[in-house]
């Protein structure tokens, strides 16, 4: 069996986390400096971690190659999986016409691009990932806004930046719930943690939106809109999530926010008017659309929500999950040992491949487009048309997601995140900033907030107590700061660019557009946790 040696460069943890970085330097280099498509980073940084665990780490190169397929299958189900699917449901929609419907349906609700990327991108887009998470409410609402007029960079920004607010809970409370399971804390704790860590910052990220698509003069016009829409949000997000636990936490802010939206467009309008850049269309006018038409434009998308919501319902899900396939991984499972302190002891890694092809969230997006399809009476030929245009148009981001979690898991295999994550542990009293910075590090590595919970979150626990802090509150601010590193994981941008039709070379520029954003945002998050720690 072989073991983890997470200091194996001159005996020295700087070295040796030195080394362990070079795959992030790597990705960095190529998509900030070199302006790479996310496929060519992706693989050349996968490259460059084989290169570290098999010279720097001493991994065997059978476990090399075993760990980066692991990675890869995991990153076509179910993160492949969703993205397919999401986008399916959307070409559907343009196909028979009845997006025209959707964006017409908007645009006589608000034709204010500020009010729309406030629905859709923010409080659509955080059901969606409260009911299904994983990719798709990019997915879903970046197709959306494209359709809508948005140019397909602003609408993939846009979508990667409102997508933080909600991702700490996405999935059902996901994230919180691997945590208290890899960590041994209570569920309820961690979740008001994270719940109270995660509400101030959502109440700005409306606003801070709207900063960035137009300044403050943009957000000066919509202000109360991006308070209230902010205030529904974070209040019912801290209320649930102390009170009641992980699982509906983005349910019922997504709802309170898209209801207190609608609610105040009704009787309230922007006196301004606002343009954003590279816009490939005028907004819809108010149009007389009639209920029929409206429903049956829609109907794909309440398919969808009814479809993730029975999917995520506990006990149809333990029902599902009776069909899912448990894969030892061959060449890997539990043949490699981590080592304290990382871990609290020492221990086999597992490596279990979870087939959940009919519990995945990816299956219910497809059956409600299948569904979908049916009601509309898609001819089988023209829905084969459909799905041959999706996997044409998916190819190279699923080479990325693909190279992406392959980089990750042979990272987290070879002991090299473990190296990572000592080094921020080395930080003493400054640790509850870097606490918050070590999950936005693992979801940045592995695209997923629950990933990154079960990489690092025993590290913090067993850091926490050496440090005298609260262990609770360190393993919930890994959960906090993670969201902040999805706007910028390779796997959210491939999404993003796939759902827009984004050229390849813009990739690296929507990289470079939220980078800025996430470290300040996360740094935020630090700030709030050392707050947190040390203000009590």
């Amino acid at each position: 069996m072989w073991q983890h040696n997470y200091i194996p460069i001159a005996d020295s943890l700087g070295a040796s986390a030195a080394i362990a970085a070079l795959p992030i330097f790597v990705l960095l280099l190529m998509l900030g400096v070199f302006k790479q498509p996310a496929w060519k980073a992706g693989l050349t940084g996968l490259a460059t971690a084989a290169v570290v665990a098999l010279f720097g780490y001493g991994m065997p190169g059978g476990m090399v190659v075993s760990s980066a397929l692991y990675g890869a299958a995991f990153g076509m189900l179910p993160i492949g999986w969703i993205v397919f699917s999401a986008i399916l449901l959307y070409n559907l929609t343009v196909e028979t016409g009845k997006f025209e419907i959707v964006k017409q349906s908007v645009g006589s609700l608000t034709p204010d691009r500020r009010l729309q990327a406030l629905l859709i991108a923010f409080a659509f887009g955080a059901f969606i990932e409260g009911a299904a998470g994983f990719g798709s409410p990019v997915a879903v609402a970046a197709a959306m806004l494209t359709g809508l007029g948005f140019s397909p960079f602003y609408a993939a920004g846009i979508c990667l930046l409102a997508n933080t607010a909600p991702v700490a809970f996405g999935s059902i409370g996901i994230p919180v719930t691997t945590l208290a399971i890899t960590t041994g804390l209570p569920v309820k704790e961690l979740s008001g943690w994270v719940g109270s860590i995660c509400a101030p910052v959502s109440f700005f990220v409306p606003s801070y939106l709207i900063l960035v698509m137009g300044g403050w003069r943009a957000l000066k016009g919509v202000l109360p809109a991006a308070i209230v829409c902010g205030g529904a949000f974070a209040g019912l997000q801290f209320l649930v999530s102390t009170q009641l636990g992980p699982e509906l936490v983005d349910i019922t802010s997504s709802l309170a926010a898209i209801g207190s939206l609608v609610i105040l467009i009704k009787v309230w309008k922007p006196k301004d008017t606002f343009r954003l850049e590279g816009e490939t269309s005028a907004a819809p006018a108010a149009v007389k659309i009639s209920g029929s038409e409206l429903f049956w434009a829609w109907m794909p998308y309440l398919m969808l929500v009814v479809f993730v919501l029975i999917w995520g319902n506990e006990s149809v899900k333990a029902y599902l999950n009776k069909t899912t396939i448990q894969i030892p991984w061959p060449g890997l499972h539990n043949m490699i040992e981590r080592m304290p302190p990382a871990v609290g002891k020492q221990s086999p890694y597992a490596a279990m491949y979870a087939f959940s092809w009919l519990s995945a969230a990816g299956t219910s997006c497809v059956l409600a487009t299948i569904f979908a399809a049916m009601l509309l009476r898609v001819s089988f030929g023209t829905f084969v048309k459909i799905f041959s245009k999706t996997l044409q148009q998916l190819a190279k981001p699923l080479l990325t997601i693909g190279s992406v979690l392959a980089l990750a898991f042979l990272m987290n295999y070879s002991g090299a995140t473990g190296t990572l994550g000592l080094a921020f542990a080395s930080t003493g009293s400054t640790f509850p900033f870097f606490s918050a910075m070590l999950g936005w590090l693992g979801v940045f590595l592995t695209g997923s907030d629950t990933s990154a919970n079960a990489l690092f979150g025993n590290l913090q626990v067993v850091t926490a107590n050496k440090l005298g802090l609260d262990p609770v509150l360190m393993a919930s601010s890994n959960s906090a700061g993670g969201v902040m590193g999805k706007m910028i994981s390779l796997q959210s941008i491939a999404v993003a660019a796939a759902a827009t039709g984004m050229k390849a070379e813009d990739e690296s520029k929507l990289f470079r557009f939220t980078l800025r954003h996430s470290i300040f945002l996360a740094s935020v998050i630090g700030l709030l946790t050392v707050l947190y720690a040390f203000g009590r």
